[in-house]
């Protein structure tokens, strides 16, 4: 069974790479997408992904908020962080939302993406 995901982004350019990576990765499946951190709440409780790829900045509920509200929502979904700004400056308070990472959008490819559910997969 696939490693559903669900993409939160509020930039459609992101949006359409993030798919891409997914779909390139054995074994994940975008199972929806949403362009803001209120939709992606929404669509989280929906359709009860395994992972969700959540930006940082969007213009209603930023995506520390977001990710709050789905862990406390589905503390069995994980959420990875993702990001221009510089990992360094913003990994605590990402993982102080609840999620298991934060990396830059740069960064993001399937091999990362493989393994930071490996490694998270490991912890749990």
């Amino acid at each position: 069974m696939p490693v559903t995901v669900l993409i939160v982004d509020d930039q459609v350019p992101f949006r359409d790479v993030a798919r891409m990576v997914v779909d390139m990765t054995d074994g994940f499946e975008v199972v929806g997408e949403a362009n803001g951190g209120t939709s992606g709440v929404a669509a989280a409780s929906e359709l009860r992904p395994a992972l969700v790829l959540m930006d940082m900045n969007m213009p209603d509920i930023d995506g520390f908020e977001a990710t709050r509200r789905i862990r406390a929502d589905q503390p069995e979904t994980r959420v990875l962080m993702l990001s221009t700004h510089d990992p360094a400056d913003y990994r605590d308070q990402a993982l102080e939302a609840g999620a298991f990472d934060f990396m830059t959008k740069s960064d993001f490819d399937p091999f990362v993406l493989e393994e930071a559910w490996a490694a998270n997969a490991a912890e749990n």
